[in-house]
């Protein structure tokens, strides 16, 4: 998938206004997954994705950093509210998760399942809701 299919993705589905609202959401998302996940396997992750992606995840810091879902949430809202196009503010935790779930959502069309598992095996249980509509998507009429 390609940079522009990408962002015009996660702005269709998490119906933002803009281009530049769907590229904050997903740079926040993906720079916080970075920090997140196995410096590895954020490489790994941005081998698949367009370079302008992919850098997203590379540039935080070259440890993973252990914090819960929530924390991941709310980092992800900070950076939203800072890159300034969401129309959120860090304290939307609600907007920031559902920016979170479409980006992963659309990240998990455009890599490999194989990849998407590597992620999900480094994450604790508490981060499944991060990955709640690819499994909606994937398994229709299930809860």
């Amino acid at each position: 998938m390609d940079h522009d299919s990408f962002i015009g993705q996660v702005q269709n589905r998490a119906e933002l206004a803009s281009r530049g609202a769907a590229l904050s959401a997903t740079r926040a998302t993906l720079q916080t997954l970075g920090e997140r996940i196995q410096e590895g396997e954020a490489t790994n992750l941005a081998a698949q994705l367009p370079d302008e992606l992919g850098r997203f995840l590379e540039e935080p810091a070259d440890t993973a950093e252990s914090f819960d879902f929530g924390e991941f949430i709310s980092r992800v809202a900070e950076r939203d509210e800072n890159l300034g196009d969401s129309g959120i503010d860090d304290d939307d935790l609600s907007a920031a998760a559902l920016h979170a779930r479409v980006v992963v959502d659309v990240l998990d069309e455009a890599v490999t399942e194989g990849q998407i598992e590597d992620i999900r095996d480094q994450l604790p249980e508490d981060y499944g809701d991060l990955f709640e509509l690819a499994k909606v998507e994937q398994h229709p009429g299930q809860d």
